[in-house]
């Protein structure tokens, strides 16, 4: 037991010595160093121009983060809840499975945020990569993009509400809320909206739950599950009217993406 305990921590202090070894080739003080020329950083008359080890380091370190903005920063969130309080309403376990709710939810997010996502590619992404537009400019100009999206589906109760714990005065514009008020009251209006959208999807599935509760109760069926024997007219009525269509245009329709 003790020889594994000293692997394990000699392993463990391996990995921090070659960790802070990488940090050290990629600090700023050793980037200028000439030995090392793939961390380099040239100061120009128009800034400081990376290498590109250090854009790909900075590009991988961007990725990371990908997940955590598409959650937060689109309309996936109030999607994908929406549809698995769906799927619990139908009382089909795991069908649709969760892969191909996420699929779904991923596909009508590019639907919603393409409008926005053509704005951030043609007045942002494209003079950046022509070389027309530093990365610093680029950067504020994409966060504004993203915020009027953001500002247009928040409500404004959250947003007060935020601000108001930050101790801001109401804002005039939609460019000055700061992101740290913005993401916050955004996510709380995702929820909110998210459950009061599966409130009333699950009405109808809870209304022919009790009826045929009350049917088997009334034959006696007491042994019979009702949620069994309600799951075929929950999927006849929910084919019937086209619910997938429905439901769909009903969460598109709830965003605004002038």
């Amino acid at each position: 037991m003790t020889q594994f305990t000293t692997r394990y921590v000699r392993l463990a202090a391996g990995a921090l010595i070659a960790l802070l070894g990488c940090l050290i080739l990629i600090s700023p003080a050793a980037a200028q160093m000439p030995g090392i020329p793939a961390f380099s950083i040239n100061e120009g008359d128009g800034g400081s121009t990376y290498s590109l080890s250090l854009q790909i380091l900075a590009l991988m370190t961007a990725l990371t983060m990908l997940p955590s903005l598409v959650l937060g920063m689109t309309s996936f969130t109030r999607i994908i809840i929406v549809l698995s309080i769906l799927r619990q309403a139908m009382g089909t376990q795991q069908t649709p499975p969760n892969q191909v709710l996420v699929a779904i939810a991923l596909f009508l997010t590019f639907f919603i945020m393409a409008p926005t996502f053509n704005t951030l590619n043609a007045d942002v992404i494209s003079p950046y990569l022509d070389g027309l537009k530093p990365a610093e400019v680029a950067l504020v100009e994409g966060t504004e993009v993203m915020k009027r999206f953001l500002v247009q589906n928040t409500r404004v109760n959250d947003l007060v509400m935020f601000s108001e714990m930050m101790g801001d005065e109401p804002y005039a514009t939609p460019e000055d809320v700061p992101l740290n008020v913005l993401l916050p009251a955004f996510i709380t209006s995702e929820l909110k909206t998210a459950f009061q959208i599966g409130f009333l999807l699950f009405l109808p599935f809870l209304v022919i739950d009790m009826v045929i509760a009350s049917i088997l109760m009334s034959l006696g069926m007491m042994m019979l599950s009702p949620m069994l024997v309600a799951l075929p007219f929950k999927l006849l009525l929910f084919v019937l009217v086209d619910g997938w269509a429905m439901t769909v245009g009903s969460l598109v329709a709830t965003y605004s993406v002038s």
